[in-house]
């Protein structure tokens, strides 16, 4: 699969080069489970899912966007690194590297070959 050979290419660089993909988690709130009553069954909470991140700067199409600040980043989720789809409502904490911390997740699309979502992200 496609996704996965740039997966594997991208993590290879990083290990000999020290980035661009960094290990990271996406962080996301799940919702309670109720029954027929109302009554919670399983309560929400918080779920990660581990992947590999590249922070890069900002596209001319981010810049031009609305709520853009200076501080806003491109970042690129490598598909094949991370279980399931990708929303903006996740963060991803960046757990390594350079651009370590946890950032927001917004105007997000997957790339013309699928290999990665990609977006912006703003500190948070």
């Amino acid at each position: 699969m496609i996704d996965q050979a740039f997966a594997d290419i991208g993590l290879a660089f990083s290990q000999v080069l020290g980035g661009p993909y960094h290990p990271a988690r996406t962080i996301e709130q799940t919702d309670p489970v109720y029954d027929d009553g109302g009554s919670i069954i399983t309560p929400g909470g918080v779920t990660h899912r581990a992947c590999s991140v590249q922070i890069d700067v900002a596209t001319q199409a981010m810049r031009e966007a609305e709520g853009y600040v200076d501080t806003d980043v491109r970042f690129i989720v490598l598909a094949a690194t991370l279980t399931g789809s990708l929303g903006t409502e996740a963060r991803i904490e960046i757990t390594e590297g350079p651009f370590a911390g946890i950032w927001s997740v917004s105007s997000l699309e997957r790339d013309p070959v699928a290999a990665g979502w990609v977006g912006t992200g703003r500190k948070a």
